[in-house]
């Protein structure tokens, strides 16, 4: 349990300062976090419905389709006729909205490379291996539903 609660910690401590850097340098750009997200998974894996988008970011229909309608606004997505569906909508990262991922993502891994440089080299070697896995297995939780539904044990209130 020791390990457990040690790694809750450096987590959360981790999560936190990420939070805090991707808000402070993504937004300086006049997008959020969750819509630079967005703009990724569409540079990643191209075009696809806001279904898809919704399922591979985690947020529910409605969210996404906020977070796809900013996009569209500032013309960074735009929605089209879906290559094998035309009367569905597929949404497609334009060049202005991939130039844009390419440049607050070009900023980020600077910033890795420095806490990288910062590391001995036999530590580096794995970190990357660890936490792909950790995220991978928390993801999977996610997906099954094993980490949502409810509350902690022991709480009265509803969540969500």
């Amino acid at each position: 349990m020791a390990d457990a609660e040690a790694l809750h910690n450096a987590l959360s401590e981790l999560l936190r300062v990420y939070q805090f850097r991707d808000r402070d340098k993504i937004c300086c750009y006049d997008i959020s976090v969750t819509q630079c997200y967005a703009l990724e998974a569409l540079v990643d894996r191209g075009a696809m419905r806001s279904q898809a988008l919704a399922e591979i970011m985690l947020l529910d229909k409605s969210t996404t389709t906020r977070v796809i309608d900013a996009l569209v606004r500032k013309g960074y997505v735009e929605r089209a006729a879906d290559a094998d569906d035309g009367r569905a909508l597929s949404l497609r990262i334009t060049r202005s909205g991939r130039g844009l991922y390419e440049k607050i993502n070009r900023e980020l891994i600077a910033e890795q490379a420095k806490m990288l440089a910062e590391l001995d080299p036999t530590v580096r070697a794995g970190v990357t291996d660890v936490i792909r896995r950790l995220a991978k297995a928390a993801q999977a939780r996610f997906v099954s539903g094993v980490s949502v539904g409810s509350c902690a044990p022991g709480c009265d209130t509803t969540c969500g």
